[in-house]
């Protein structure tokens, strides 16, 4: 499995910073190449919840089934595969040292299948996540400077 870990110091309060990750409908707003992000289950937040998610790197079209394994309001959201291409993502928020800053750091970690199709799809995923975590971030900062 490959990780790639991220860490951001952002102006905005922690319970902003997680309601906005928190809600599916953004998504593919702040999820670079993420095209959909649908629930499957009644519930669509928190520990058990499901949904398929559609990304897009590159020509190459991945879908997944993600479930939420662990979850603590305003503190921790983590989001494993359970069905199709291998990813997952953890995002932890906490305050800042300084007032009205929320610390979030976010790992998205993936598996490749083996053989040539691997490599293939690995060679893409690596000049893909750089530029994706980046957009994330600054899709957030965005979002909370536009709340506060």
């Amino acid at each position: 499995m490959t990780e790639v870990r991220h860490h951001s110091s952002v102006k905005g309060s922690r319970a902003a910073a997680f309601a906005y990750v928190n809600d599916y409908r953004n998504v593919p707003e702040f999820m670079f190449g993420v095209s959909e992000f649908r629930p499957i289950t009644e519930q669509t937040s928190g520990l058990g919840s499901q949904f398929v998610t559609v990304l897009k790197v590159g020509p190459k079209t991945l879908e997944s089934t993600v479930e939420c394994t662990e979850w603590v309001e305003n503190e921790l959201i983590k989001m494993e595969s359970i069905k199709g291409f291998g990813a997952d993502t953890e995002w932890r928020f906490a305050d800042g040292d300084e007032p009205g800053v929320v610390e979030i750091d976010a790992v998205f970690a993936y598996t490749l299948p083996g053989g040539v199709g691997g490599r293939v799809l690995g060679g893409l995923l690596s000049q893909f996540v750089t530029p994706a975590v980046k957009h994330s971030e600054s899709v957030i900062r965005k979002h909370l400077a536009a709340e506060g």
